[in-house]
């Protein structure tokens, strides 16, 4: 038995979707245990693209998946999704998918707040995808949110939604001059959705513990990456959850006994979107040729994400924070045709070398990248099978990742669809 966690080490984006719908065809359940729909992952199967930005990736491959208490879920949008994969063929029942009746509700004025507040920054903006998702987990930590165990109370939700709104339209109002929100339309609006939603609605942690009691292999999905974790990110440029491996236990209600492992995806390269430090980026022709080869636009806001070399200052960081048992690598052939490659392996500052990731945000945005320059490749990969079809070159870039990570590397990503992988250890199988 198996329950493997899987967790972005860069800034999200790193293909965790495309490895979630790989590796859930060993899976019995496929869990996703944090965040909201700011995130998206994207999955090419047979040439049809599907982009998930709340149900689990492992939907796709037939699996129960589940939604944990650790999101915040606006149900239209979940809705939206659940009738987007219905018309392509994919049975979306309650037999297939399941909501924690502890996650929290992203309400109409979480939205509005979320657009008021970062208008209002002007120069001094975040760079949020303006969804909700901070002001609902806002409420969630001041003990005002709205789960969906109130959803589904006729009585209560109507209280807490009347309550809720007394506040904010205050702010609304008072703070960003706004227009209200109408709390009797957000009633109605809501008890649509509860009575679409209500029988997907259980207590997905005693499912789960049943399960795994069973020996059932549990897949564990986080969405963006460690580096925009509430604590371990570049704070304040980071997202408004944890995104480490240890949220899983607490994002969908189980023991940190329940894990075997943990597997860290990461980029070939190291991209970012929105704002916040970036020791590797390039600003120049090779940045232009990685984000236009690898497609480098967010799944969720379209936006252009920022591309640098790898930095496996980021990677050991990451390694650390999530107990990492081991890398895959995603994106390889993007960088096939560039004659070198460079890794970062340190950065300078004020004329001192470290190795360790700062805390200090200001400091890191200082820092200057010391890099290792290794060979490239020219042919085009994306039809490798195993690490014998690799160019040397392209192994020797792998191996120096596993060499300064101290990790070993048991997926190689060569290609956005299913059958473009090479599987050096499969952590279901042990082999």
């Amino acid at each position: 038995m198996a329950n493997i966690v899987i967790a972005g080490t860069q800034w999200g984006d790193e293909g965790k979707g495309k490895i979630v719908d790989l590796l859930a065809e060993q899976a019995d359940m496929v869990v996703r245990f944090q965040g909201g729909n700011n995130a998206g992952h994207t999955l090419v199967i047979n040439g049809k693209k599907y982009i998930c930005h709340l149900i689990p990736s492992g939907i796709v491959q037939g699996k129960v998946c589940m939604i944990g208490n650790g999101l915040v879920v606006d149900p239209a949008v979940l809705l939206e999704e659940i009738d987007t994969l219905t018309d392509a063929g994919i049975p979306m029942g309650p037999d297939r998918l399941r909501i924690s009746e502890k996650a929290h509700l992203i309400m109409p004025y979480h939205k509005r707040i979320d657009h008021a507040r970062e208008s209002r920054k002007k120069a001094g903006k975040i760079g949020t995808t303006g969804r909700g998702i901070g002001p609902a987990y806002e409420d969630k930590a001041s003990r005002q949110g709205i789960r969906f165990a109130e959803l589904l109370d006729d009585a209560l939700f109507p209280e807490k939604v009347k309550r809720a709104v007394e506040e904010k339209n205050f702010f609304l109002q008072h703070f960003f001059s706004e227009d209200p929100v109408d709390p009797d339309a957000i009633i109605r609006e809501y008890r649509n959705y509860a009575r679409r939603l209500a029988p997907f609605v259980t207590n997905v942690s005693e499912e789960l513990d049943t399960a795994i009691r069973a020996g059932k292999q549990v897949l564990f999905e986080g969405a963006q990456g460690t580096h925009l974790d509430i604590d371990h990110g570049t704070y304040p440029y980071v997202t408004s959850s944890s995104t480490v491996a240890g949220n899983a236990c607490c994002g969908a209600g189980v023991g940190p006994g329940a894990i075997t492992g943990v597997l860290g995806i990461a980029k070939a390269y190291t991209t970012r979107v929105g704002r916040g430090p970036f020791p590797s980026e390039l600003s120049d022709a090779v940045g232009d040729c990685i984000q236009e080869k690898g497609a480098e636009f967010g799944a969720t806001t379209g936006r252009r994400r920022r591309c640098g070399w790898l930095d496996t200052v980021l990677l050991k960081n990451a390694a650390r924070l999530n107990g990492l048992t081991g890398l895959v690598v995603t994106k390889l052939d993007v960088l096939g045709g560039l004659e070198s490659l460079k890794i970062c392996t340190a950065y300078e500052w004020e004329g001192k070398r470290i190795t360790e990731f700062p805390a200090n945000v200001k400091v890191l945005e200082q820092c200057k990248p010391v890099y290792e320059t290794l060979p490239g490749w020219s042919r085009d990969i994306s039809g490798a099978k195993s690490m014998k079809d690799l160019p040397d070159a392209a192994v020797g870039y792998l191996k120096r990742i596993e060499a300064l990570t101290a990790l070993p590397i048991h997926i190689v990503s060569v290609g956005p669809e299913r059958r473009q992988t090479i599987v050096l250890k499969n952590p279901f199988q042990g082999a």
